[in-house]
């Protein structure tokens, strides 16, 4: 790996400091976007990993007023248990970026930059307002029909279709802090980001990106592009968030989805810098000419912030920055065939599961079942029959055939053709699902079984145990960015285990500890680890 060479930038989507993270949270963007990340170090790539909270997301207001606390409290704590949930994961994160005096200049000055130069537009438009509360409604603090797909729907973006909504595009919009409260519209005078005078520019960006999507989200820009492109707030009437600078607008706040552009690249340039490639300027790692690789991970339901906003704010400022070479998104994990939601109590935390079950199984587990293409399901029941049966039973046969051979552990042995042979389809099987336009955890993790079961069921003998410790090792080194312990393990004892380094001519021979066979530490039931 070159500090002087172009980075990877990974960018899971910002988690908001409202609660810790649950397991449709890692089976969603957090953990592929830790297996990519893996992978393209193993090819020697400068990557940065990296994220921060998104503390100035309604969310948070509503969801401090729902628990009694302050929001700044709810912040601190949330911002904790989400970098317990990293740790747990074992995420190559380097920790979460404080939101501090440079992470708010960073943003304002990114903004500022853009307002100065003309992107920004002054418009009068209506909000519903509660009328006891006094409290402008939009994200989270407004409920109500999506007029796009008659769904329910808070503010801002729908979950079941993607599309944007705001100001006073909700039908039947209550306040949910109190349904009872009425309901008005009232003019304010905001800045907004009119999303149609970059059309072009997207539609070039779209053309040149899009088809390596998802379908999903492609079809969503699709839809999306097909009609008049929105105006996306920039400031709003709320209580909650970072003071807006413009003068045009005095007592406003920057919209929390406007402010999510800069905070990434702030985010970068932390990171960045505490793994040994400081930079003076925050956006160094942005510029157009660093020449970077982004890849973004998020959820369908942000398509529209992540996949268009995102790259808006990029293409208006007058900084020639780089827009994101690949975006991966997923569609919802469900807790017993329901979405997992924080504000209803329905899911599993991260860290509770990962307590429970080893890191490596649980990995394996959500890699195999993450919702990539459509809507899939989680149950403990299911996660302790999935491992034992595709995981831990055919590596332990795998892993005693290996220690009854009677090579003396360290002797160097030839490869045959075949083995060689044999050896290189596996590789080729497990590197075509790390593949920018067809990136897929569960390609991998079902070809890792897939093999497992194949090697476990031949014979092994002193005549083939080379030829299958070649097959082995390269499964390993493919596997080594899911199954993260074990591999550590091995590679500390001295087995080699690296990506795309041709034909495997002799190997030292060696044998794989054993995985667990029982989850006798998994509570049964679907219901264990359930928040009350």
């Amino acid at each position: 790996m070159s500090l002087d060479e172009p980075p990877v930038i990974v960018v899971p989507a910002t988690p908001t400091s409202n609660g810790g993270l649950h397991v449709g949270h890692l089976a969603g963007p957090y953990l592929a976007a830790d297996v990519y990340a893996r992978y393209q170090r193993a090819r020697g790539k400068f990557v940065i990993h990296t994220t921060c909270t998104d503390d100035s997301q309604s969310f948070v207001a509503t969801r401090a007023a729902g628990l009694g606390i302050a929001p700044a409290d709810l912040v601190r704590d949330a911002t904790a248990q989400i970098g317990q949930a990293f740790t747990a994961l074992g995420a190559t994160l380097v920790g979460l970026p404080p939101v501090d005096e440079t992470y708010r200049r960073t943003v304002l000055d990114f903004v500022t930059a853009q307002h100065q130069a003309g992107a920004f537009e002054l418009r009068t438009v209506r909000f519903p307002f509660a009328r006891r509360a006094g409290v402008c409604l939009y994200d989270a603090l407004v409920s109500g029909i999506c007029p796009t797909c008659l769904a329910q729907s808070s503010g801002g973006a729908c979950e079941a279709c993607g599309h944007p909504n705001n100001f006073d595009e909700l039908l039947d919009p209550y306040y949910p802090l109190d349904p009872t409260d009425d309901v008005e519209h009232r003019e304010v005078e905001i800045l907004v980001l009119p999303l149609e005078r970059l059309r072009n520019q997207l539609a070039d960006y779209y053309a040149q990106h899009a088809p390596r999507w998802r379908p999903n989200a492609r079809d969503l820009v699709t839809e999306l592009m097909a009609g008049p492109l929105p105006d996306v707030p920039v400031t709003v009437p709320g209580h909650w968030g970072l003071p807006a600078p413009f003068a045009e607008t005095p007592g406003q706040r920057l919209y929390p989805w406007i402010e999510a552009m800069p905070a990434i690249i702030y985010s970068t340039w932390w990171s960045a810098g505490r793994l040994g490639r400081p930079a003076e300027r925050t956006d160094q790692f942005w510029l157009a000419d660093t020449q970077p690789t982004i890849v973004y991970f998020h959820g369908y339901d942000n398509v529209f912030h992540w996949g268009m906003l995102d790259v808006a704010m990029l293409l208006s400022h007058p900084q020639r920055y780089a827009t994101p070479t690949v975006t991966v998104t997923n569609e919802f994990y469900e807790l017993d065939r329901s979405k997992f939601s924080t504000s209803r109590g329905h899911l599993i935390s991260a860290t509770d599961l990962l307590d429970r079950v080893p890191r490596d199984l649980a990995r394996f587990y959500l890699a195999l079942t993450a919702p990539e293409f459509q809507r899939t399901n989680f149950t403990e029941a299911d996660l302790r029959n999935v491992v034992a049966t595709r995981l831990v039973r055919p590596w332990n046969r795998l892993a005693t055939a290996l220690a009854e051979l009677t090579i003396p552990d360290g002797a160097v042995l030839p490869v045959s053709a075949v083995g060689r042979a044999r050896a290189q389809v596996v590789a080729d099987r497990l590197r075509r699902h790390y593949q920018d336009d067809r990136f897929s955890p569960g390609g991998v993790a079902d070809t890792i079984a897939t093999q497992l079961d194949r090697l476990a069921r031949d014979t092994i003998n002193s005549d083939t145990a080379a030829d299958m410790l070649a097959q082995v090792q390269t499964l390993l080194a493919y596997a080594a960015p899911i199954l993260i312990d074990v591999t550590d393990m091995l590679a500390g004892a001295g087995v080699r285990l690296r990506i795309d380094d041709g034909p495997v001519d002799k190997v030292t021979m060696f044998r794989l500890p054993m995985l667990p066979a029982t989850f006798d530490q998994l509570a049964p039931g679907a219901d264990a680890g359930r928040a009350s």
